[in-house]
């Protein structure tokens, strides 16, 4: 594997960097110790990552000088809610931070969400740093600022838009992970040439099984590439005003999925996210929009590296049309009382719009889980 790369995101006084390559999270103390102003910093973190990584951060922490505290919470999409994020904001509390304070967020999505939304509110506003230890963290939820947490009406209704201050990708943390959770997070990195990068999805047509089956090289190629594609957008569209929905491909379906499912383990994230990327193309190619040589192309190659295409492929699940409907129409993204879909005209075509006839969805979704 190469050596570390760093990417810039461009917002002005909030701009940040995003180091990737190998061993980081040794390195951590000696990389984060510019940043810090206030000791101890606090590390945030779950009780799956903890055994993996934990000790090896506070060892370069220490080595650096830096003292820290440890806040473990449980693993699992359902730590994101509002009893879940209480108690994360009163176990912080406990440790009488000051506004020169710094959280680390050591984990994947769920830890870099709800991490990123108490530093948002605590004191009004205090220091966060990105550790993501997940694929799908490192090339998606780690990047951009985007915090918040679930509830009973649908995903990240809660949260803000609040920059961390260095997001540090460690590839070799990927080592770790099931190789259910590394699909996930592919489904992530192939979104990244769906909405706007041919040559990448073709990149990833002959690279994506070697990656997922554990080349470090092309791990760290992809979160790269994805990084940068990322960077680009947000640093146009920090609030999501423009193109930055466009990374919303496959959510907007995805979301009612994890939804529908109580996001449970039943269904991740990332594996919502595929689901919900193949019925934007089906649908995009129903109404007239896409070639359906391309939609067959993207669920042969989601098919090939083991992530589900429909929603059937989750068993023990009984969906239903009026249900899925209901989650989509509270999706962040409606606008006034219209769902906003990502459709496409194609491999790396993706583009955003609401005017689609509800009639349209509804004749997919029955299709889809009726398959």
């Amino acid at each position: 594997m190469s050596s570390m790369e760093t990417l810039s995101v461009a917002l002005g006084e909030r701009s940040y960097d995003i180091i990737v390559g190998g061993d980081l999270i040794s390195k951590a103390g000696q990389l984060i110790a510019p940043l810090i102003a206030h000791e101890p910093v606090i590390i945030v973190t779950d009780d799956n990552v903890a055994g993996y990584h934990l000790g090896s951060l506070q060892g370069s922490l220490k080595a650096a000088g830096i003292a820290s505290t440890v806040i473990t919470l449980p693993a699992g999409e359902n730590t994101k809610g509002y009893d879940g994020f209480q108690n994360l904001l009163t176990e912080i509390l406990d440790n009488s931070p000051e506004r020169r304070s710094t959280l680390i967020a050591l984990g994947g999505g769920v830890i870099g969400d709800i991490t990123g939304f108490a530093a948002s509110v605590i004191l009004r506003g205090i220091d966060f740093i990105q550790i993501p230890t997940t694929l799908l963290a490192q090339v998606d939820s780690s990047v951009g600022g985007k915090t918040g947490i679930n509830t009973q009406h649908g995903k990240n209704l809660v949260g803000s838009f609040y920059q961390p201050r260095l997001v540090l990708a460690d590839i070799g943390s990927l080592n770790t992970l099931p190789r259910r959770e590394l699909l996930a997070g592919y489904a992530e990195v192939t979104k990244y040439g769906l909405l706007g990068d041919k040559v990448f999805f073709e990149w990833l047509e002959k690279n994506g099984e070697a990656l997922i089956d554990g080349s470090d090289t092309l791990r760290q190629q992809a979160v790269i590439k994805s990084c940068h594609a990322k960077a680009a957008i947000v640093g146009r569209d920090e609030k999501e005003t423009g193109d930055r929905a466009l990374l919303n491909l496959g959510h907007t379906f995805g979301h009612a999925l994890e939804a529908e499912t109580g996001f449970s383990a039943k269904l991740l994230h990332g594996e919502a996210v595929a689901i919900g990327m193949m019925m934007a193309f089906d649908l995009s190619a129903q109404i007239g929009l896409c070639p359906i040589e391309d939609t067959t192309r993207v669920g042969t190659h989601l098919k090939a590296v083991g992530l589900p295409v429909q929603p059937t492929d989750i068993v023990d699940q009984k969906w239903d049309r009026v249900a899925l409907l209901g989650h989509m129409a509270q999706d962040k993204k409606v606008r006034d009382g219209k769902i906003t879909f990502i459709l496409t005209r194609g491999i790396g075509e993706a583009f955003i719009t609401s005017d689609v006839d509800i009639s349209d969805v509804e004749a997919l979704l029955d299709k889809a889980i009726a398959a």
